[in-house]
Parts: C-alpha cells; sequence; structure tokens
C-alpha cells in the first residue's frame, strides 16, 4: 500500500489502513486510555521504551477499576488474574549518564518479584553512544499506542498545567514542573504490523522469540469512553535504526521529515523537545527562501531543564534558530515557547513529537528533530493520512486542540480565526495575550558557548563514536596524552583491586589470612601506644588491598573488648570507606565503567538515589565487597557528605548486632554455663529477626505503598 506521501521501503517501512485512531493529548489522557486497554489484554502486551518506573501512578485523580495503583503491580496483577497474558517490557539499558533520573533496580522490581508471566529485559543491542527511544505500547495485536511518553515517572500532566497539580507528583511525592506530550492510538493492521516490530526489538536485544497472539478484534481492547478521531486511514511507520550487528541504517524518520518539508504548500506546524538536525535546518531553510515557500511555526520548550542540556542542545537549537532567521525572507517562519504567566517558573517542558502538515498529515512518534534521532538512536514515528473530507477535519482539529491548549483558548475560536486569518502565523499572533500564551523564541548564546558548536558531531552524534575518536574531538593532542596515562592508570587500579578480590576468595592467599594469625598480629599492636593510629592504618590498608572488612570487624572487637573495639572498628570502617571512595572520585566514571562493564552499571543503579538513605541501604545490605562499592560511589559522585553520613548511620547498626554478638559468644567460650549460652542464643535470635524484618521492609515497602 502506498500514498502520495508514504513510499514503503524510502520514507517508511509499512503502510497499514488503522481500523480508528485517536490523539492523545498529554499524559492524563495517554496513561488513562493505556491503562483501560492493558486492563483488558488476554493474551500480549509488549512495551518498548527508553525508560519506565515501576512505581509509578497511572491515574493519580482516579481509581477506573479495583486493580493497583503502580504500574509494577499493575501488570502484576493483570498476568496473574488471566492465565494466558504474557507481558513482555522492554527498556534502554542506561548509560551511567542517567543512574540519577531512572528507578532504583527496576529489573528487580518487574523481573524477580513479579509474576513469571511478566518479562522485563533491559536493551543493550546498540552502537556505542546511542539508545533505544522508541515508545511503543501494544496490546494483544489490536491496539497500539506511540508517541513521546514513557511509562515513567515525570510524565503525566493535564492539558491545563495548572500551577498547582494535586496529580503531578513523582513517585517519591515530590512536585515536578508542567509536562506537555502527546501520543497517538491506532487499531487494527498498524497494530499488527507494530507487533512485529516490538517482537523483533525483542530478539535482536535478547535472543528470545516472542509467538505473535491469536487473533483478536480491536474493539474488545479498545479504551471506553475515548472518541475515535479517524477510521480507515492510511498509517505510515517509519522508524530509525542504526548501522549495527550486520543490519543496514534505516532512516525513515529522516526521509519523511525532509518529504514532508518539501511537499508541504499552506503551513507546517511543529512541536518537539529539541531541535538540533542540520539536515532538516537547512531543507527548511531552503523552503523559506521561495516566495511560494509554507508558513512553518515550531513550538518548543523555552529551554531545557539542567546545565548540561541547557549548555550543549540549546546551543545547538539557538543556532539552528538563527539559521533559519536569516533564510526567511518572506516573513514565513515563527519559533515560540508556551508559558504560564503565574506560575514559576512560567515555562512548560515541551517533550512531544508532533509534525502537522497543511490538512492532510499528522505525524506523532518518538523521534526529536535532533540528529541521533535521524540515524543513531531506535525511534518510531507514525505518520497518519487524510484521504477524505472526514480526515482532513480530523487533522485540522488536532492541529487546532494544540493550539488551544497552548493559547488558552476555545478550539472553535482556533478554527474561526484561523479561516478569517488565512495564516497560521497570523493566527497565533492575534490570539496571543498576556495571559496563557505562546511567546515569541528568541534565544541569544554567547560566543564562549557557541564555540561548544564546533562539536556537534559530540553533542549531538548521528552515528557511533568510538571512545578514541570522542577524545580526539574534545582534546588537543597534548592533552590526549595525559589522558589516555590517566585511563591506562585508572584500569590497571581497577584491574588490581579485581584481583586482590578474587584472591583472598579463591586462592591459597586466604588460608594465610585466618583467625589465628591476624588475631596475633593485633594483640601485639594492642601494646603499642600508638595502637589506635596503627588500626586506623590497618583499616585503610585492608580497604586498598580488598580484605574483607568482616574479618577486620571481628579481629578488632576480640583484640580491644567490646568499647573500644566498636570505637576502633567504626573509625577504621570510615577511614577505609573515606581512602577507597577518593580513588573511585579520581578515577571517575567513565574510568571505572569501562573496566568493569555491566556489573557497575548494575550497582550503579543501587546508588542512583544519590542520598543518604541509599548509602546506608548498602551498608546495611552490603551488595558487593566493601572495597568495591566505595570505589563505585566515588566514580558516581555521591557526595562526600552524604557517603561519609551514610557510612556511618549504615555502619552502626550492624557493628553494634556484632560486637554483642562477639561479645557474648567470647563469655559463653570463657564459661559455658546455661545462662551465658541463652544469652548467647537470644542474641542470634534477635539480630536474625531483626536482619529479616530489615530486608523485608526494605524489598517490600514499594509494593506496600502500591497497595495503599
Amino acid at each position: 500500500m502506498s500514498t502520495p506521501f508514504l513510499e514503503p521501503g524510502r520514507n517508511c517501512w509499512r503502510v497499514e489502513r488503522t481500523d480508528a485512531a485517536a490523539f492523545l493529548i498529554d499524559g492524563a489522557a495517554y496513561f488513562s486510555a493505556v491503562r483501560r486497554a492493558l486492563a483488558k489484554a488476554r493474551h500480549s502486551i509488549l512495551i518498548l521504551g527508553w525508560d519506565i518506573d515501576s512505581r509509578m501512578v497511572l491515574t493519580p485523580l482516579e481509581r477506573p477499576d479495583d486493580l493497583p495503583s503502580r504500574l509494577g503491580e499493575f501488570l502484576n496483577a493483570l498476568v496473574s488474574r488471566t492465565p494466558d497474558l504474557h507481558a513482555h517490557v522492554l527498556v534502554w539499558d542506561f548509560a551511567m549518564l542517567y543512574a540519577l533520573d531512572r528507578e532504583w533496580l527496576p529489573i528487580f522490581k518487574l523481573g524477580w518479584q513479579t509474576h513469571k508471566h511478566l518479562h522485563f529485559r533491559m536493551d543493550g543491542h546498540h552502537p556505542t553512544g546511542a539508545s533505544h527511544h522508541q515508545k511503543i505500547v501494544v496490546v494483544d495485536d489490536a491496539v497500539a499506542f506511540v508517541g513521546g511518553m514513557d511509562l515513567s515517572k515525570w510524565r503525566w500532566d493535564t492539558p491545563a498545567h495548572a500551577p498547582q497539580e494535586s496529580g503531578r507528583l513523582d513517585p517519591e511525592g515530590t512536585p515536578y514542573p508542567p509536562v506537555h506530550d502527546v501520543q497517538v492510538l491506532v487499531a487494527g493492521a498498524p497494530a499488527r504490523a507494530l507487533g512485529e516490530l516490538a517482537r523483533e526489538r525483542w530478539y535482536r536485544a535478547t535472543g528470545e522469540r516472542i509467538p505473535p497472539p491469536g487473533p483478536v478484534t480491536y474493539t474488545s481492547v479498545w479504551p471506553e469512553g475515548l472518541e475515535r478521531a479517524l477510521v480507515q486511514a492510511p498509517v505510515g511507520i517509519a522508524r530509525t535504526e542504526p548501522l549495527y550487528g550486520g543490519l543496514p541504517l534505516v532512516n525513515e524518520v529522516e526521509r519523511l521529515y525532509l518529504d514532508t518539508i518539501a511537499r508541504a504548500e499552506r503551513w507546517v506546524y511543529v512541536e518537539n523537545q529539541y531541535f538540533t538536525s542540520q539536515r532538516l535546518v537547512q531543507a527548511i531553510a531552503e523552503r523559506l527562501r521561495s516566495p511560494e515557500s509554507p508558513e512553518f511555526v515550531m513550538v518548543l520548550p523555552e529551554q531545557k531543564d539542567g546545565w548540561l542540556e541547557h549548555h550543549t542542545m540549546d546551543v545547538l537549537r539557538a543556532r539552528a534558530l538563527r539559521q533559519l532567521r536569516e533564510a526567511d525572507r518572506h516573513g514565513r517562519f515563527r519559533a515560540y515557547h508556551p508559558v504560564i504567566p503565574k506560575m514559576k517558573p512560567r515555562r512548560i517542558d515541551v517533550h512531544a513529537k508532533v509534525m502537522v502538515m497543511d490538512d492532510r498529515l499528522a505525524r506523532v512518534g518518538s523521534a526529536n528533530l535532533a540528529n541521533r534521532s535521524m540515524r543513531l538512536d531506535t525511534e518510531c514515528d507514525l505518520a497518519l493520512i487524510a484521504e477524505t473530507p472526514s480526515q482532513a477535519r480530523a487533522v485540522r482539529e488536532f492541529r487546532g486542540r494544540l493550539l488551544a491548549e497552548h493559547l488558552g483558548v476555545d478550539e472553535g475560536l482556533i478554527e474561526r480565526t484561523l479561516t478569517e486569518e488565512n495564516s497560521l502565523i497570523g493566527t497565533i499572533e492575534r490570539l496571543r495575550s498576556k495571559k496563557r500564551t505562546l511567546q515569541p523564541l528568541h534565544p541569544t548564546v554567547p560566543d564562549q558557548e557557541d564555540l561548544w558548536g564546533a562539536h556537534i558531531d559530540v553533542i549531538d552524534p548521528e552515528q557511533p563514536m568510538e571512545p578514541q575518536y570522542l577524545i580526539s574531538r574534545l582534546l588537543g593532542e597534548e592533552e590526549r596524552k595525559p589522558a589516555r596515562r590517566q585511563l591506562v592508570r585508572g584500569i590497571a587500579v581497577l584491574a588490581i583491586i579485581t584481583l586482590l578480590a578474587l584472591a583472598w576468595r579463591y586462592t591459597p592467599l586466604s588460608e594465610w589470612l585466618d583467625m589465628g594469625t591476624l588475631q596475633a598480629l593485633f594483640v601485639s599492636i594492642k601494646e603499642i601506644p600508638a595502637s589506635p593510629l596503627i588500626v586506623l592504618g590497618a583499616y585503610v590498608l585492608g580497604g586498598l588491598l580488598v580484605v574483607p572488612l568482616t574479618l577486620l570487624l571481628v579481629l578488632t572487637i576480640l583484640t580491644f573488648g567490646p568499647v573500644l573495639g566498636f570505637i576502633y572498628a567504626l573509625l577504621g570502617s570510615v577511614a577505609s570507606a573515606v581512602a577507597t571512595y577518593a580513588i573511585g572520585h579520581h578515577l571517575g566514571s567513565e574510568a571505572v565503567r569501562r573496566f568493569a562493564g555491566s556489573a557497575v552499571n548494575r550497582l550503579s543503579q543501587r546508588l542512583a538515589r544519590q542520598g543518604i538513605l541509599t548509602v546506608i541501604i548498602l551498608r546495611m545490605l552490603p551488595v558487593a565487597p566493601f572495597t568495591v562499592v566505595n570505589v563505585v560511589a566515588g566514580a558516581s559522585h555521591i557526595s562526600f557528605r552524604d557517603f561519609t553520613l551514610g557510612t556511618v548511620l549504615g555502619m552502626v547498626p550492624g557493628l553494634i548486632a556484632i560486637t554483642i554478638f562477639i561479645d557474648s559468644l567470647a563469655e559463653a567460650l570463657r564459661n559455658p554455663e546455661l545462662g551465658n549460652i541463652a544469652v548467647l542464643a537470644g542474641v542470634v535470635l534477635v539480630i536474625a529477626a531483626g536482619a529479616f524484618l530489615l530486608r523485608k521492609w526494605l524489598l517490600g515497602r514499594e509494593a506496600e505503598e502500591s497497595q495503599a
């Protein structure tokens, strides 16, 4: 199947006619619809995403059914109650750069702690620097959702984007700024095609094949109460897939953008998170130079949050907008950002990826107007084509709903004004106000920041980057030499740490490290006046040599008694932690990750909350050798204050337990009376019960909150 716009094999993968389609503007509409569709699933749920958060509440302002409110528990309940239902969730195996923004241990909460029919995997099948960025949910191959929203935190909002919105809270209960996004729902043949796409992506990431589900009519899973905007309209599925693993480059997303820009007759309306692709900038500039140019209206965020994006992607966007203004000879280009004056900050985070061309094409997907979305990341967009007057009206109404939301006016007023003005720019300018509105976007870039433009292929790459190339682009030759030496030194240190940890555990070296030998050494130290300093030094040295910490703690308490032993052990542990933390901080996250790979990535997820509570939990329930945790903590940029205080608070309960146990054991061995043995048994039972309750609380608190 083909249309005047869509050419399978060139600017799209497939063209399928949808039985029905609906545009879902903002998270409240999308998450409500996807929950209702998922609740009706009979055989198959497929979820692809850049991110997921099992703690998110899909419908914070309503309880549409008696199922759990939090996503992870909701999915688990669905597969538990329906014997034939399997849910497959695939998200990007993210880089350490994003660890602070992600859920702590999603693989545990959606993989190990749930029903066997809920399958969770992380997708690492990408070239260097790439990510999985598709946002797709397919239910029974009957309906499918595609757009800019992941099933994750910081996505939910209503079209009102109210300054005080009770539902706009992250899983920790912290408010976040307003966010605007769009998803589209299609039914029938396009959903079956998207099911094929999702199963193929799962196979590439995991090596496992998922069988297709049996036939299900779309009406049985269509969200009740949701109006069908279009019926029997052609839908083009456009993808981006990088050159990788012996498979060719797929850049249908880019080609469809370029074709749409070239074929537009009256106007092109765009909403996007980024705008940095030079190919698209040049294509728009070429049209703007012509007297027959259509109008181009772009709605973009005022600026991105965070220092890094503001000083990189925002800089590149400012340069792109400057190029278009210079090419706009006939006043056919405008860039705006939405604002709500009474809100602080006033800006709304535009996260949507939308393009509407004339009244003929409505495009919604995951692809940003950035280089990496054109050729590096995996992306998926849907383009709906209007072939009939009713379908053209649906496209106009979609654009009108978006503009009405941003301008704070009635949708009917948009349509009437557009008819009178016969200009998209004229309509916006006439309806702009001092209240909620669209403000012209005129970013300025200081000269020193504009220099980042020389590194556009690093900031916003369109092809995989090997580490050597990245160094060569960002560093001169004189800077590269010490950088290489630093990397070699870092890898050598990490190799020594790992080899020592393995040696203490698996080689005859462990026989030398027996209790009798070390106790004799500690007893001899006890008689020296400077013994406290020597003990501290022994802990630091032990940390550097990856000596098991528990062994040092027991020896200290046996040698110096319960009071001094507790004090020395605590001070020594903190000193050792600080010393090995400093090593990790000096090496940096890249060196640590290059050497240790996925192991450090998994550990960094545990450190992702970057706070005192996280460090306390790691000390109470250690997930890796003491030294390894400290090195990774330093590389992950946990603040020194949080790390040190968390170490102290986390070590104290365990040290108290060890001290009481060792003291009771020593007394029972010296005087094996019934009373002493009973005390020892009681101490063991209390410690065991405390450890069990602590573990149960830490692992079960999310599930308990989801049932609240």
